[in-house]
């Protein structure tokens, strides 16, 4: 027990999706009376939707409120202890304790804790150009970052927009310029957008970009952003050319933010992630735990840690934190590798292992692509869809799925996504018993179409 009157005090590095959906958690099972908790978020925000930034800046989403889950007064209310605009700048492990700055006065402060979630988040990898910092770059990882993003679009002389990077972000980003009015062009180190699919799926997003009047530049990496003699925005260099900008973002992606906890002698994994056990607690820590963009995550399908910086893992980790954190139990078991996207009326959506992720971990693999339809060929607003499976040689388990097509592609891939949690077999997966009418599938569905395509190479291997 600590020297707090009898109570406990957990303390909460990090505001958004991990770090309050865990102060949440613990307070729900634990009183005021019980367990003090406090928490430190350097932004102005908390508990808000990062992956709704790229709907906002488009115009789909109205309003950035409309991003946030929750306040900072709904938290207080439940007698959280949140300090805004306040940066965690040490972890003293040895001395249980937090060193914070307030980033308005300036002054820095100790706070003791009994328990510690570290939920750091990610942030925005930022290349080591020139002319990086230039007013008119953008990343877009807060909601701080999408109103100085709007505010540069409201003002921009010009209507050209250079996107850097064609993962989600990029991609969604590139759509949201677009909705806009800005002229696009997506300058991209990978041979295809979409490095998160195999390449012969990502040209099938290439082209539905190209569709759309967005320019794509693959296969080249940005040297310099260029600035005029005003030190305004002029243009993104590469080797081989200049395309002019008004602005400019940034979306090659994220890292772990882990600096503090590096510092602080805290396990991470390859990727700079922080690493946890089942229970999301830092190994080798009793009192400490983590969750969210700065933590490495197992995936199920490899057996190896991987860094999947996504909201719907954030949260989960949140609960399970908060859970244990307040004397409960839970677990997170891992991921699968699910993702789903879109580009206007495009969606892109995968699971599992890529090609090269299956290689890398030593799988044998038959892949097997198909052209299907969203609903029955002759119901009206039918659209085509590509399904790509991967399935293990010889024992035929199912190792991933990329879907790219028009209408009902995203979703699809949930069907693969359950399956590969419960490690079935391409040949199970033929006598699912999946939801069919004319107006929601063909006969047969797209999946499992793919499935007894592939089904039928395992035997034949």
């Amino acid at each position: 027990m600590s020297m707090h009157q009898g109570r406990e005090r957990l303390v909460v590095v990090g505001g958004d999706a991990a770090g309050m959906s865990a102060a949440s958690q613990a307070r729900r099972l634990k009183g005021p009376e019980e367990l003090e908790i406090v928490a430190f978020e350097r932004g102005h925000f908390t508990s808000f939707s990062a992956c709704g930034i790229p709907y906002w800046v488009g115009g789909a989403v109205p309003e950035r409120d409309d991003l946030i889950a929750r306040t900072p007064e709904e938290h207080r209310a439940r007698d959280i202890d949140l300090r805004l605009r306040t940066e965690v700048t040490e972890l003293d492990v040895a001395g249980q304790r937090v060193r914070a700055r307030d980033l308005e006065s300036g002054a820095e402060s100790w706070t003791s804790y009994d328990k510690l979630v570290i939920a750091t988040g990610a942030r925005p990898v930022r290349p080591e150009l020139p002319g990086a910092d230039a007013p008119g770059v953008h990343g877009v990882q807060t909601l701080d970052d999408g109103q100085a993003l709007i505010d540069t679009l409201t003002r921009a002389k010009g209507r050209r927009a250079v996107v850097v990077g064609a993962g989600y972000i990029g991609v969604e980003m590139a759509e949201a310029l677009i909705d806009r009015g800005f002229e696009v062009t997506v300058v991209n180190r990978g041979e295809q957008p979409m490095s998160t699919l195999d390449p012969d799926m990502g040209r099938l997003v290439h082209r539905a970009m190209e569709g759309l009047g967005i320019t794509m530049v693959n296969g080249t990496e940005v040297t310099e952003i260029l600035t005029g003699e005003d030190g305004r925005l002029r243009a993104v260099a590469t080797r081989h050319a200049e395309y002019p900008a008004d602005v400019v973002v940034l979306g090659i992606g994220v890292r772990p933010e882990t600096a503090l906890a590096h510092a602080a002698g805290l396990p991470l994994g390859a990727h700079g992630g922080l690493l946890t056990d089942l229970a999301m607690r830092v190994r080798g820590h009793e009192d400490i735990w983590a969750g969210g963009d700065c933590v490495e995550v197992l995936n199920l399908v490899s057996g190896q840690e991987q860094y999947v910086p996504l909201g719907t893992h954030a949260n989960k980790h949140g609960q399970v934190i908060g859970s244990n954190a307040g004397g409960g139990y839970a677990t997170f078991p891992g991921v699968v590798g699910t993702a789903v996207s879109k580009v206007c009326d495009l969606e892109i959506a995968r699971t599992g292992l890529r090609e090269k992720d299956a290689r890398r971990v030593g799988l044998e693999f038959e892949a097997v692509t198909i052209e299907s339809t969203s609903r029955a060929g002759y119901y009206p607003g039918a659209s085509p869809m590509t399904v790509k499976m991967l399935a293990e040689r010889r024992t035929g388990r199912l190792l991933g799925v990329q879907i790219v097509g028009r209408e009902g592609a995203a979703k699809r891939v949930d069907i693969a996504a359950v399956a590969l949690t419960a490690r079935l077999t391409v040949e199970q997966m033929t006598a699912l018993d999946l939801g069919y009418a004319p107006p929601f599938s063909p006969v047969w569905d797209p999946v499992l179409v793919a499935a007894r395509k592939a089904a039928g190479k395992v035997r034949g291997s």
